[in-house]
């Protein structure tokens, strides 16, 4: 159109362009546009640039716009037949052909806008006048939506798409005046990484269209997947003009790829294309989840003869129905239009025939009666397989009647006075929410789009070797996100007409007992599973970590479960244990027979020789201590460790300071035999005794201030070993145990000082020989027992502890009062005064 100002000086426009014509059209008060795909492509041709450039001549007719474009028509049919819903108006239709171009549909759009059909010679029309249409019905693909939304915006023309599905549409502040009736492609991604996650396919291959509804599908669905922990292997794109190279690229991606499962977010004519490759490859097998764009297609099905898509799981709309319109589009007659090309040309294709035989070139085709029987035909056209996409366009149609009728105030009739505008129409678009005949609820958000709800198709084989599309579940993003999807898994077949669910990750799940670390330099869906180290777990599968277990818990053999530590003491069941125990009650029992000799032969002179009483008391000392040893086996307990290293602390003090008054006494009693020496009344048996108790009053008021300030108490300890406790008496105050031990130890190297000194004084029975070799023991099993007490682990060390008091203890014992036994059971004749006496005279003599 150019613009000038005639001789009235008004602005005129007149058409400089080709006009462009609606492939179908109908007259009535009110005008909807509508741009659908009837033709997919066009012819190439080369331009000269010396001419003109002709329009583009469409071919490839294609069946669904077809039907989609009978939709309207039918939609629109029915309410200017209902008395309802705009009563008195008649609604009419321009319908134009856009052959797959968004070059085209922009150009259509802007012919539904301001009309550009053809005008006669002699018309002036003004510039400025009213929209042509009231609203525009397409297109099917988002691309060409893009386009056309951001044309018409400007102008506030409503366009509502029934097939659109790109989430970049929903921006309302670039396509202000777009709308449609089938929901966005965030909900659809989201929704397909939903169903591949539970399926537990982490490792999978990406396929897409190379338009904005593929790349901008993928892009959500790739976000939505990785959130989920599902990685893809590849991701490629793909559109139907592309190179044989680029197609070819793909199909190597495909056949070298470890993945089995295969997202395709493509329309139906670019995966056409690919299943073709594919087909020529044999590529078949692989796991196909697809989108809504294709999944219901039943033409893509009758075209997979080699069930390439067998198996096939996706999104679809749900199923719809709406009373008469099948009937409406299959009864498709050319009598009587033939002014309408498409029509003819649908018939020709639909039937391999032609009209009006004396074309030349149609010479070898049946001639077209007009009457043919459409039931012969292939249920690709019949089988209403898109009646969900056709039950799109009749929303849309209806939501812009209702629109209309509530800005036209109509009841029983319409207000013709109102003036109509698009913005008006948009508002009230957005706004309306109704029920159609069939139930449906229509409605729209902020962003123009419907609630999102899709069916889960799954490809089944059919009786005929075609794919039926069986429902297999549901998707209601409305929902919470743990309730939106649903799915009857039991009916669900996969490729190859398998009932097992296909296997398609990258590693193997870890199971429990290990943990995932990263495969360097790949995704991570890739990982080795690395077994837990000892005293960690893991109790879930994949776990990416293992925890650490309690301290008085370790890891079983699986390293699944934290199982609680062995307790580990030096028991009385045990071998060591039982052993140490007999030893004791052992040297108790052999102590109580010495000191019942002792008691039997009290009046000899053997037992009498050196003071009877600190014999009989160090007998008893030595009783304690070989029962003291017990109070070390067992489970500790806070008495028992408070108990076992008092008692044999002030038992040995005791014992010592016996065997010590008894190396005093022989001392003193050389001392005594020198010539005016009264040294005895000094040490006489009252001294012995107070000496004793003294000596061992002074280890019982160290016990008591290390009771008192910081006592042993029972320990746990973690660290000697990993996989059990040692139960141990803590010292609490090493100070304390190291001055009762000191102590033990001054007295024991005194007594051995003061013995070995006595050890030659002439005597017949001198005991300080024997008191020398008992302190000899008792000093070298102590200075051995340190070394071998802090070295040794666990139980171990309690053991040593045992073994020194018993060994010191036997030590005495035998050193001490055996050889006085000897003499007294096996030599009698030994044991008497002056035998004693007459030997040591001698001796001195």
């Amino acid at each position: 159109m150019v613009a000038f100002f005639s001789q009235s000086k008004e602005l005129v426009c007149r058409q400089r362009e080709d006009p462009e014509n609606p492939q179908m059209f109908k007259d009535g008060n009110i005008i909807l546009g509508g741009i659908f795909s009837l033709h997919s492509s066009w012819k190439e041709r080369q331009e000269t640039y010396t001419n003109k450039p002709l329009p583009l001549e469409c071919i490839s007719l294609n069946f669904r716009d077809f039907q989609i474009a009978q939709a309207m028509i039918f939609t629109i049919e029915q309410i200017n037949n209902s008395t309802e819903l705009l009563p008195g108006i008649s609604l009419g239709y321009k319908i134009y052909d856009n052959c797959g171009s968004i070059a085209r549909s922009v150009r259509v759009a802007l012919g539904l806008s301001n009309g550009n059909e053809v005008l006669s010679a002699e018309s002036d029309t003004l510039c400025t006048r009213p929209a042509q249409v009231q609203a525009i019905m397409g297109d099917t693909s988002s691309s060409p939506c893009m386009a056309v939304a951001t044309v018409i915006g400007p102008f506030n023309i409503p366009l509502i798409s029934h097939f659109a599905t790109c989430a970049c549409l929903s921006d309302k502040t670039k396509y202000p005046s777009f709308l449609r009736t089938i929901p966005s492609d965030y909900y659809q991604s989201r929704a397909l990484a939903q169903l591949v996650k539970y399926f537990g396919w982490t490792w999978v291959g990406a396929i897409s269209s190379n338009d904005d509804y593929g790349n901008d599908g993928m892009a959500t669905f790739t976000e939505t997947a990785q959130q989920l922990g599902i990685c893809l292997e590849y991701s490629v794109s793909l559109f139907r003009t592309d190179p044989p190279n680029k197609i070819e690229k793909i199909i190597k991606t495909i056949k070298y790829s470890t993945s089995k499962v295969i997202v395709a977010f493509l329309s139906v004519l670019d995966l056409d294309v690919l299943m073709y490759q594919l087909s020529q490859h044999n590529l078949t097998g692989y796991q196909w989840v697809g989108s809504e764009g294709w999944n219901f297609d039943s033409q893509i099905a009758e075209r997979d003869q080699h069930h390439i898509l067998d198996g096939a799981l996706g999104l679809s709309i749900p199923k719809a129905h709406v009373s008469g319109m099948k009937e409406f589009i299959i009864d498709v007659k050319p009598v009587n239009l033939f002014d309408n090309d498409i029509i003819i040309e649908f018939w020709e294709t639909l039937f391999s025939c032609k009209f009006n035989q004396s074309n030349s070139s149609a010479q070898n085709q049946k001639e077209c009666s007009g009457h043919e029987d459409l039931s012969e035909l292939q249920p690709s056209f019949i089988d209403m397989s898109l009646m969900p996409i056709f039950n799109n366009v009749y929303k849309g149609v209806y939501a812009v009647a209702h629109a209309l009728h509530n800005i036209l105030g109509c009841n029983k009739t319409c207000n013709y006075k109102v003036q109509l505008d698009p913005f008006m129409i948009l508002q009230h678009i957005k706004n309306i929410s109704f029920k159609t005949k069939e139930g449906d609820e229509v409605y729209f958000n902020e962003n123009g789009d419907p609630p999102a709800k899709y069916e889960i198709i799954n490809w089944q084989p059919g009786e005929d070797g075609i794919a039926d599309f069986v429902s297999v579940g549901l998707y209601d993003a409305s929902l919470p996100v743990d309730k939106q999807l649903s799915l009857q898994h039991r009916s669900l077949i996969w490729t190859h007409n398998s009932r097992q669910v296909p296997l398609s990750v990258c590693s193997e799940k870890c199971p429990p007992g290990t943990r995932k670390v990263l495969q360097k330099g790949k995704p991570v869906c890739c990982y080795d599973c690395i077994r837990c180290a000892e005293g960690e777990i893991s109790n879930t599968t994949d776990s990416i970590t293992c925890v650490k277990c309690p301290p008085e818990f370790w890891s079983n053999e699986r390293r699944d479960a934290c199982v609680k530590k062995e307790a580990e003491f030096l028991s009385y069941e045990e071998m060591m244990g039982a052993l140490l125990t007999a030893a004791s009650l052992f040297g108790t029992c052999m102590t109580a027979v010495v000191a019942f000799i002792f008691f039997r032969y009290r009046k000899t002179p053997i037992v009498r020789a050196n003071n009877s009483e600190l014999s009989f008391l160090l007998l008893f000392s030595l009783t304690l201590c070989f029962l003291c040893s017990l109070t070390f086996i067992g489970r500790p307990s806070e008495w028992s460790c408070m108990l076992r290293h008092t008692a044999f602390g002030i038992t040995f003090v005791l014992c010592i300071s016996c065997v010590l008054g008894k190396t005093m006494v022989v001392l003193m009693a050389f001392r005594a035999s020198l010539p005016g020496s009264n040294v005895m009344k000094w040490f006489g048996p009252t001294q012995q005794r107070l000496s004793v108790l003294v000596f061992t009053l002074i280890q019982l008021l160290i016990c008591i201030l290390w009771l008192t300030i910081s006592p042993p108490f029972p320990f746990k300890n973690f660290k000697v070993t990993k996989d059990k406790i040692i139960l141990e008496c803590a010292l609490g105050s090493t100070l304390g145990f190291w001055a009762v031990l000191g102590y033990i130890g001054v007295l024991a190297t005194f007594c051995f000082i003061l013995a070995f000194l006595a050890r030659k004084l002439p005597d017949n029975f001198n005991e300080a020989k024997f008191i020398t070799f008992s302190m000899l023991i008792f000093c070298a099993v102590w200075i051995t027992f340190i070394p071998a007490y802090v070295s040794s682990p666990g139980k171990f060390s309690v053991a040593v502890e045992i073994f020194a008091i018993l060994a010191s203890s036997f030590g005495l014992l035998i050193c001490i009062f055996i050889p006085k036994c000897y003499i007294i059971l096996l030599r009698p004749e030994e044991n008497t005064k002056k035998n004693m006496m007459g030997k040591g005279a001698t001796k001195t003599c």
